[in-house]
């Protein structure tokens, strides 16, 4: 079967990420005699350099680990609403959504001590080497890509009449970084630089400087300047100036924590996800839902698919967040998806659709209930950053892999603190983020605004296992399309055998993908598009055509719009390592040998 590129096979390393940099950093490591682990963080904040338009080092990461031999672990670095972020000051302020920017929409920001903590515990590297090649990207410049100058355009009248801090930055000489210009950041080199310092002044031990730079990010200067940016009003997406919530104490108690994954086996297959705090186990309910399937790539697979997914989503809505009174094996039960698959029928739904697991009864958001079947608006498409004049952005976000040859295997899915988040904090040379959008502003709901909650997450890596091995590491940006793309790859892999000519995994991500919006949107301003399917145009005129037939309000994108996916995988009989990367966008690649 074509394929736009190998799927990449050896026995040392491998590699998978959003951007060839960062693919190409991790691989280094790994040549430096790193495991995987050490290649994750050194290329995690190469992605804070060369994709600033879709994360940075004030935002958020989940990570799954999977060391050789032991039990696959989430590390959260997801941080929660500070302690200020009240539903009661939010609505003070005559507010009904969080801003889509601005300090108001800051979390305390997780990425750096969860790549800290994954260092220190799984690592062997110093934070210097592993710190050493965002330093040169930062210092020395990078070829910009060409959606980090358009980025830059959209939000230029912004940040030249408000957030000036971010255009002395981003528009040099009044113009945005044009493609593959060089693009330098000082101001973030020389802090990682300080904190080098700082850290090798605490003590010799890798472990004691590992520690010195969490201190310094919780409580040293670092702290402090994130603290005095949150304190400064900004203009948001609510068109007005406001300042944020966020504390040294906020920053100073957070810690990213463990925490097992949630789990699904079909198939023979076991996928890992982060828990109900994100939308991961989406991706394990839609699997769930299925117990004969059609035909791979047939109409009948695709509606299937589609219909699943929209119950999957609307369990999101009424049960998943930080704070949930149901348990996710209620929601995996045969007895549980029995009944939700009879809703399945031969048409589009495009009601919101919420099940009741251990007789519960789900509790929607006010505009999740005025708009489940009203007003529709045009399918957004794949995942990319929207952004408008005030900055609201939408589905922001990197990915990478890792396997090594000890058999250590990494999923991570950096987001957040987007150049486009919030103004740049000119002694650091990032923003603060923008995750708290994603709670409601209305009290007793799973995903309701509470300080100390984390807000639930779109960002969702994976990890496949066979018999107790991990096997596939992968994942995609495109906020809340990631696990639909996500199964639909894991099918293509997992079916494997089924399909004529069969998929290996480079096939599985360049097969047409498609996504659907028949639920509440997790960025603002959180819109919902009840029937609307967007598909590739790849997917083929027969399926189009049926797929309309059945009610459903086709949107077909470009050839290759939809998802973003990386993988890497280990096969456990061999141990040959294999890698591949999303041909979309031009910019992910995978690297391996």
């Amino acid at each position: 079967m074509f394929t736009t590129r190998p799927t990449l096979q050896g026995t040392f390393g491998m590699v998978s990420s959003t951007h060839w940099l960062a693919s190409s950093t991790a691989m280094a490591v790994l040549e430096a005699d790193g495991n995987a682990f050490d290649a994750a963080v050194a290329a995690g904040f190469v992605l804070h350099v060369v994709e600033p338009h879709l994360n940075g080092p004030a935002g958020e990461v989940p990570i799954i680990i999977a060391p050789v031999g032991r039990t696959p672990q989430v590390l959260c670095g997801q941080g929660p609403a500070p302690a200020g972020a009240t539903i009661e000051h939010y609505r003070g302020l005559g507010l009904e959504l969080v801003p889509g920017t601005g300090p108001l929409a800051a979390a305390v920001p997780g990425a750096f001590d969860a790549w800290m903590v994954l260092l220190r515990d799984h690592g062997t590297k110093r934070l210097s080497e592993v710190l050493s090649y965002a330093i040169g990207y930062a210092e020395h410049g990078h070829p910009a890509v060409e959606r980090v100058g358009e980025t830059v355009a959209s939000v230029a009248e912004l940040f030249e009449t408000e957030w000036t801090t971010s255009a002395a930055l981003y528009l040099r000489d009044g113009k945005p970084p044009a493609p593959g210009a060089l693009l330098r950041n000082p101001a973030l080199a020389a802090t990682w630089r300080r904190v080098i310092a700082e850290a090798e002044a605490a003590g010799p031990g890798r472990e004691t400087q590992i520690e010195a730079a969490r201190a310094v990010w919780r409580s040293g200067f670092i702290a402090e300047a994130l603290v005095a940016a949150a304190g400064r009003p900004a203009m948001d997406t609510s068109g007005e100036r406001h300042a944020g919530t966020l504390t040294g104490d906020d920053l100073s108690n957070y810690a990213a924590l463990y925490e097992d994954p949630a789990t699904y086996t079909w198939n023979g297959w076991t996928i890992a996800k982060p828990g109900l705090w994100s939308q991961g186990p989406t991706l394990l309910q839609q699997l769930a839902l299925l117990s004969e399937l059609p035909e791979y790539g047939t109409p009948e697979y695709y509606h299937l698919l589609i219909e699943g997914s929209k119950l999957a989503m609307a369990d999101r809505e009424a049960w998943y967040g930080d704070s949930t009174p149901v348990k996710l094996e209620a929601l995996l039960s045969p007895e549980y998806n029995a009944q939700r698959r009879t809703l399945i029928g031969s048409t589009a739904s495009e009601e919101l659709r919420p099940g009741s697991p251990d007789g519960l009864a789900p509790r929607l958001s006010g505009y999740a209930r005025a708009n489940s079947a009203g007003a529709q608006s045009s399918a957004l498409g794949a995942g990319e950053p929207t952004v408008a004049s005030s900055g609201a952005t939408r589905g922001d976000t990197c990915h990478l892999d890792v396997v090594d040859r000890h058999g250590n295997m990494i999923a991570a899915t950096p987001s957040g603190g987007w150049l486009q988040s919030n103004p740049v904090v000119p002694e650091l040379g990032f923003p603060l983020g923008t995750r708290l959008q994603m709670s409601w502003l209305e009290p007793d709901l799973p995903n309701s605004l509470v300080p100390g909650r984390r807000p639930r997450t779109t960002l969702s890596p994976s990890l496949a296992l066979r018999e107790g091995a991990a096997v596939i590491a992968f994942g995609t940006p495109g906020g809340d399309q990631q696990d639909q793309w996500s199964t639909h790859f894991l099918l293509a892999v997992a079916l494997r055998e089924q399909v004529r000519g069969g998929f290996d995994m480079q096939g599985a991500i360049d097969a047409p993908n498609w996504h659907q919006e028949s639920f509440p949107g997790s960025f603002y301003p959180r819109t919902m598009n009840p029937g609307a399917v967007v598909v590739e145009s790849r997917i083929g005129a027969n399926v189009i055509d049926e797929l309309e037939r059945r009610g459903h309000r086709v949107t077909v994108g470009g050839a290759w719009s939809e998802g973003r996916l990386c993988a890497v995988a280990r096969d456990p009989e061999t141990g040959v390592l294999s890698a591949a990367a999303n041909p979309r966008g031009m910019q992910g690649y995978a690297v391996g040998r």
